[in-house]
C-alpha cells in the first residue's frame, strides 16, 4: 500500500472517462449489421435502440443531428446495417455505439460492399487518371457491349444513325443484369479485344436501381476493364447512376445515348472534340474530389474523436435518460395518489346519504303498495257490502212491487191516491206502472 499514489488510484469517473477515449481512439468508426429492439425516440429528436443478433446485443445512440438523414422511419424488427463509433456511456459505465448513419439490410450492404471495393481498387491506382487510354479522335468501328433487346442498345444506334449512319458497329451481347452478368460482361470486353475489330467500346445499360446496377461494380468487371487494350467508355444508368465501372473506364458518358455521341462525328465535331476533353477534365476532378473527399472524411474521423459535441450528446443521453426517470416517477406518484382517491371514494360511497335515502325509498315505495293494497281490498269490501244492502232494499221497494204487476194512482200534484174519495170528477190521475205511466180523466 506504501508504494499507490493519488495517480495510482482512479475514481469510478477517471476508469469510465479513461475506458471511453480507449474505446473511441483504438476503434474508431466500425460497420455492424443487426436487428433492432427497444426502439424509442423522445421528444429531444434522439434515438436510442439495441441492435442484436441471435446471441449478443449492444446499446446505441443515434444523435438528432445524424438521424434526420434517415430516409426511412426504423422500428423494432428491421435488419439494418449502421456505420458508427465505438464509445462508453460513462454515468452507467454501459459501452455503446454512436451511429452516424443507418441504412436497411439489403441496401446498406450493397452500399458498403461498393465503398469497400472502390477504395480498395483506388488504393491500387486503377481510378488513376494516367492509367486512362485516349479515346480515337476519328473512331473507325464502334463496339456495344450490352442486352441485345435492351432499351440502350436501341438508343446507341438511334444516335449513330443520325449523327454518323457510315461507321460501323459490332453488338457484342451480353447480360447486364443477374448473377451471370458480371462473367458475361467480363467475357465480351475479352472477346472484342481478342478480335480486335473496334478501336473503341461502350459498355452500358439503362438506368436501374443499385441492385439491378450491381454487375457493374463487380471487382472481376472492373478489373477486366482496367485490362482492355481497346479504350472502354462506360455508359451505365442515367447521369445521376455511378458504378465502379464508371471510376475505371477510360471515359464515363452519363447515358448510353451520350456515349454514342462520343464516338460519333457530325458537323459539330469540334464541339464533341470539347465535349470529349471536357469530360476527361471532369473524370480527372471527380476523381481529384474524391481523394480529397476520403482525406477530409479520415480529418473529420481523427477531429471528431475530441470533439465537444461528443460531449453534449451524452449530456443529451443523460438528459433524456433523467427525463424518462422523471416521468416514470410521476407516473408512479399519481398511480398511488389515484388509488387513494378511488379508496377514499368507495368509503364515502358506502356512508353516502344517497345510498340510505334509496333505501328509504325502496321502503316507502313498499308502504305505498301496501296501502293501496289496502284501500283495495277495502274498497271491493264496502262495494260487496253495498251490493248486499241494495239487494236487501230492492226486496222492499215499491219499484219491485210494481214489476209484480201493481200501480200506484197519484194526483197531478204527486199525492199517493189511497182513497177513492181523494179524488173528484174532472181530476187528471197518474197511473204509475212498471214500464212507464197512464193518465187517465175520473168520471
Amino acid at each position: 500500500m506504501s508504494s499507490l499514489t493519488n495517480q495510482n488510484i482512479f475514481t469510478v469517473s477517471r476508469l469510465n472517462a479513461e475506458v471511453r477515449l480507449l474505446l473511441e481512439n483504438e476503434m474508431g468508426i466500425v460497420w455492424l449489421m443487426g436487428e433492432i429492439s427497444n426502439f424509442s425516440a423522445p421528444v429531444s429528436g434522439h434515438w436510442y435502440l439495441t441492435l442484436k443478433d441471435s446471441r449478443a446485443q449492444v446499446k446505441c445512440a443515434m444523435f438528432r443531428g445524424n438521424n434526420h438523414r434517415v430516409t426511412f422511419k426504423p422500428q423494432n424488427g428491421n435488419q439494418v446495417l449502421v456505420k458508427a463509433r465505438l464509445s462508453l456511456y460513462e454515468p452507467r459505465g454501459d459501452y455503446q455505439l454512436i451511429i452516424e448513419s443507418m441504412q436497411p439490410e439489403g441496401d446498406g450492404r450493397l452500399q458498403q460492399q461498393f465503398d469497400e471495393l472502390k477504395m480498395k481498387l483506388a488504393g491500387e491506382g486503377l481510378f488513376a487518371q494516367t492509367n486512362k487510354k485516349l479515346l480515337p479522335e476519328h473512331p473507325k468501328c464502334v463496339g456495344v457491349i450490352t442486352s441485345k433487346t435492351g432499351a440502350a442498345l436501341f438508343d446507341i444506334l438511334d444516335v449513330l444513325k443520325r449523327r454518323d449512319p457510315s461507321l460501323p458497329v459490332i453488338i457484342y451481347p451480353t447480360l447486364v443484369q443477374g448473377e451471370d452478368a458480371a462473367i458475361q460482361i467480363a467475357q465480351a470486353i475479352g472477346r472484342a479485344n481478342t478480335r480486335n475489330e473496334c478501336d473503341v467500346l461502350i459498355v452500358g445499360r439503362g438506368g436501374g436501381s443499385l441492385e439491378d446496377l450491381w454487375c457493374f461494380n463487380n471487382e472481376i468487371v472492373a478489373r477486366t476493364i482496367a485490362a482492355s487494350q481497346i479504350p472502354i467508355i462506360s455508359a451505365v444508368g442515367h447521369e445521376i447512376d455511378v458504378t465502379i465501372a464508371d471510376f475505371v473506364a477510360d471515359m464515363r458518358a452519363p447515358t448510353p445515348s451520350a456515349a454514342a455521341e462520343l464516338v460519333s462525328r457530325d458537323n459539330s465535331h469540334k464541339a464533341q472534340s470539347i465535349g470529349h476533353y471536357q469530360q476527361k477534365l471532369f473524370s480527372a476532378i471527380r476523381y481529384y474530389l474524391a481523394e480529397q473527399k476520403q482525406h477530409n472524411v479520415a480529418l473529420l474521423h481523427r477531429l471528431e474523436r475530441h470533439h465537444p459535441r461528443h460531449q453534449l450528446q451524452r449530456q443529451n443521453q443523460q438528459l433524456d435518460e433523467l427525463q424518462l426517470n422523471l416521468e416514470r416517477a410521476m407516473n408512479r406518484y399519481v398511480a398511488r395518489h389515484q388509488q387513494k382517491l378511488e379508496r377514499q371514494q368507495y368509503k364515502l360511497q358506502l356512508h353516502s346519504p344517497v345510498s340510505k335515502l334509496a333505501e328509504r325509498k325502496v321502503s316507502l315505495s313498499r308502504l305505498e303498495q301496501k296501502l293501496l293494497d289496502a284501500m283495495d281490498r277495502k274498497l271491493l269490501k264496502t262495494r260487496h257490502q253495498l251490493a248486499l244492502a241494495a239487494e236487501k232494499l230492492d226486496t222492499v221497494s215499491p219499484l219491485a212491487t210494481l214489476k209484480r204487476g201493481y200501480s200506484i194512482s197519484q194526483t197531478e200534484q204527486g199525492k199517493i191516491i189511497t182513497n177513492a174519495s181523494e179524488v173528484k170528477t174532472g181530476d187528471t190521475m197518474i197511473t204509475r206502472l212498471s214500464t212507464g205511466e197512464v193518465h187517465s180523466t175520473v168520471l
